[in-house]
């Protein structure tokens, strides 16, 4: 701007010049001097159906949130990964047209920094936004189509439960990672009372303890299990904890720890750990076939978890979700 300002005084200085030696000024004289502004134009975007959902609970702005974009047609990777990053939300999904004939709708889901395959909540939310959207499923359950192939979803009222996936890896965790696993959660080693691998993609590392008051009580210490992250007991150094209810509307209540961009991260509301876990507590005798588990009560959150194994041994991961934004976005 200074430039400009000084090329304006320069021209009207060249011109009052030549006014007072009777030369006629021409009309162009001062704008040849003013420099070209180049303006960068947006490339268009098109209006699409959003819904920011709140799964894992009944109550809005008490679960784990999530961004849907219904229409994701003729976007780029690059773009859903900008879009996902801009929300600030652990995950965002783009609803598409399913390439499969058994699937009710295709779906990209996205964290910051990386697409996933699958994840719990993200598919129960898209599916709730889906069909309060209007969408109708060919059969008596959806199919969504997804990174890993179909995922089921059942329909009980308003709540929807996914099948669990296989575990990748369980049985018990080494002694060096309860040692430090212990440490970073403030506790002693012989406060843990039962371990176990929970790793069904995301490599989940499962300790029980005596109680829910005692998982209530954690104050983990951020710079022990950060060092989980850079391969002292693993690539990425996820904890689950879980504790037993005494009474109440939850059975069990769960905490999720793991290193995010920012240092250590609690989840609010975790569909893939809890999974796990119910395989694991419910396959070793800890927990009965079906139950609630608790989950983001020291956030200030109320999520509930709904586990249930069917008699063919399939564990499905329940919740309710609610809409909590609804409109449209530019993208």
């Amino acid at each position: 701007m200074a430039e400009i300002v000084a090329n304006l005084s320069l021209a009207s200085g060249l011109a009052g010049d030549r006014l007072r030696h009777g030369e006629r000024q021409r009309p162009e004289a001062i704008s040849d001097t003013i420099p070209t502004l180049n303006v960068k134009q947006e490339p268009p975007m098109t209006p699409r159906r959003f819904a920011q959902v709140d799964v894992f609970t009944d109550q809005r702005y008490l679960g784990n949130p999530l961004a849907v974009v219904l229409d994701g047609t003729g976007l780029s990777t690059a773009q859903l990964q900008a879009f996902t990053n801009w929300t600030n939300l652990s995950e965002a999904t783009f609803v598409l047209p399913p390439t499969q004939p058994e699937a009710d709708y295709a779906v990209r889901i996205f964290c910051p920094g990386r697409e996933l395959p699958f994840a719990g909540h993200p598919t129960l939310g898209t599916c709730h936004a889906w069909l309060e959207a209007g969408g109708v499923p060919k059969g008596q359950d959806v199919v969504q189509e997804c990174g890993v192939g179909l995922v089921k979803i059942k329909r009980d009222g308003r709540r929807l439960a996914f099948a669990a996936p296989p575990l990748r890896r369980g049985g018990p965790l080494d002694e060096a990672d309860l040692q430090l696993i212990s440490r970073g959660l403030g506790i002693a080693r012989g406060d843990i009372l039962h371990h176990s691998w929970c790793d069904n993609g995301p490599q989940w590392r499962g300790v029980m303890l005596a109680s829910a008051e005692q998982v209530l009580a954690l104050q983990p210490d951020a710079q022990l299990l950060q060092g989980l992250d850079i391969g002292l007991v693993g690539p990425r150094g996820k904890v689950g904890v879980v504790g037993a209810h005494a009474a109440g509307d939850a059975q069990f209540e769960v905490r999720a720890f793991f290193p995010g961009n920012n240092g250590l991260c609690e989840d609010p509301v975790t569909g893939s750990l809890n999974a796990a876990v119910a395989q694991w507590l419910i396959g070793a005798g800890l927990a009965p076939s079906s139950y609630v588990a608790s989950q983001g009560t020291v956030l200030d959150r109320r999520g509930r978890v709904h586990l249930n194994q069917d008699d063919a041994g399939q564990v499905w991961v329940g919740g309710d979700s609610v809409t909590c934004i609804s409109g449209t976005v530019l993208a």
